[in-house]
């Protein structure tokens, strides 16, 4: 199988987290047809982010998509069966590569000791006419030649023995490869068929997404199931619109709800992140090494910005025992007298995450205009004018903290992300502060009114 050697640029990350979101939203909010359609434009792009297991066909219920699956479980049983051909060929590699220097080493040992024990047999016979019994001299000269003879022996055992080993290990090495190739081969070939049936279908895309469109009813009503979901989805929308207070506050309340929505998108990023990881490691056998921490980053900063939205929709966990019996005015009451320890929390959050962010672009790094400024050793008007186009395009050049892994994504965006999402809560908190304090002056709770439950919620209920 061909790798997929790509790693994700920082400022495509960074982009990617601001264009994306922007793009879904207008997607979302634009207005839906009366008649349903298949689209050429989204068919392409199932065929480009799922075309590998035949997505593309099944958005346009063409059965024969189930013709990419085989394939492709093929291509991850070949990679399998060749991780574990490679895993025996490195065992068998490197039991030969000992074997070799075990053979290498004790035949020039022992070529040494062979050498050595005439004149030490020699020197012993000397030592024996010359000494008497017994004496160290004597001694000496038997051990050495004990030991030459000792080193002798067991080179020559080890000597059989790694011969022995490389007669075994080095028909097993071939075999072993020539089953990796096979596997590699055939996960590479199936890989191809999957290209040719994708790039078959990229040409016929028009044509099947016509023939679709022209097999849908001229006038296709909505089930119960999917008229319930249309209302309950009508009633979230509007839930979330009804948080939304009059006057001044309302541009705050409006600006989490935005916040909210911006960030929600960031899931469908991780989708498509976590698809390209998978395909990466099973199919090309590539594994990334940013995609996890690329992710866990962004649901960390989705988290942050989404804390203002939770509070105005009160999404957030709340033991409310004593607190949903109240009424009106003393819910207020509470409120007011609780948010002291909101307020304490918020702004602690707001000010650390400040200290924060500004100790993470004055790291000592390339760009020393920043980290210079940020730790108080230049003005602002000196790092200002200091701004050239190296600052962009020179890659030595980096911006303040950065990751420690080989990816070396730059940190200091999230820090200022905790800033902004340190700023939303508390400004939230003042919204909401107002507010209760409209509810004390505005008088006793109005009456109630039954809530406006569609009729076809029981459909809802039958269908779930």
């Amino acid at each position: 199988m061909p790798s997929l050697d790509f790693t994700l640029p920082h400022w495509a990350y960074w982009v990617g987290l601001i264009v994306f979101p922007i793009f879904a939203m207008a997607l979302a909010n634009r207005p839906k047809p009366e008649e349903k359609r298949y689209s050429l434009g989204l068919g392409y792009f199932i065929l480009i982010t799922g075309g590998i297991l035949g997505l593309h066909r099944f958005y346009l219920k063409s059965l024969l998509g189930l013709l990419y699956i085989p394939v492709f479980l093929c291509i991850l049983y070949a990679n399998s069966q060749g991780h574990d051909a490679r895993s025996v060929v490195s065992d068998l590699a490197n039991a030969v590569r000992i074997a070799e220097r075990t053979l290498e080493r004790e035949t020039e040992r022992v070529g040494t000791a062979e050498a050595d024990l005439p004149a030490l047999r020699e020197e012993l016979e000397t030592a024996k006419v010359q000494e008497e019994e017994g004496s160290f001299v004597i001694r000496r000269a038997e051990r050495n030649v004990e030991r030459a003879e000792a080193r002798v022996e067991e080179g020559r055992v080890l000597i059989v023995e790694a011969q022995g080993n490389l007669e075994t290990a080095r028909p097993q090495v071939e075999s072993a490869r020539a089953e990796m190739a096979k596997w590699n081969n055939v996960a590479k070939y199936a890989f191809w068929l999957i290209l040719a049936g994708m790039a078959l279908d990229a040409l016929l895309l028009p044509m099947l997404v016509k023939r679709a469109n022209d097999r849908l009813p001229a006038h296709e009503e909505m089930s119960e199931t999917e008229r319930a979901l249309a209302e309950l989805e009508a009633r979230e929308r509007k839930d979330d619109a009804d948080h939304v207070s009059e006057g001044w506050t309302g541009w705050i309340d409006r600006l989490s709800l935005f916040c909210g929505e911006f960030v929600a998108y960031w899931a469908v990023i991780a989708v498509f992140v976590y698809y390209f990881e998978v395909i990466s490691r099973y199919v090309f056998g590539s594994p990334t090494n940013w995609a996890h921490e690329a992710m866990y980053l962004m649901f960390g900063m989705q988290y942050l910005v989404a804390g203002a939205y939770a509070m105005l929709t009160e999404s957030h966990v709340r033991v409310d025992i004593f607190y949903a019996p109240m009424s009106r005015r003393n819910k207020a009451w509470v409120d007011l007298l609780t948010s002291v320890f909101f307020f304490i929390f918020a702004g602690t959050l707001l000010v650390t995450s400040w200290i924060f962010a500004f100790d993470a672009i004055s790291v000592p790094s390339g760009n020393s205009l920043v980290s210079d400024w940020a730790r108080g050793r230049i003005g602002f008007g000196e790092m200002a004018s200091g701004w050239n186009m190296a600052q962009w395009t020179d890659p030595n050049i980096r911006w303040g903290e950065i990751s420690f892994n080989e990816w070396e994504v730059p940190l200091w965006p999230m820090k200022w992300v905790m800033v902004i999402g340190g700023l939303l809560l508390v400004l939230q908190g003042i919204s909401k502060f107002a507010q209760d304090l409209r509810k004390l002056f505005a008088g006793d709770d109005p009456p109630s009114a039954p809530p406006d439950r569609p009729a076809s919620e029981a459909a809802m209920r039958e269908a779930a």
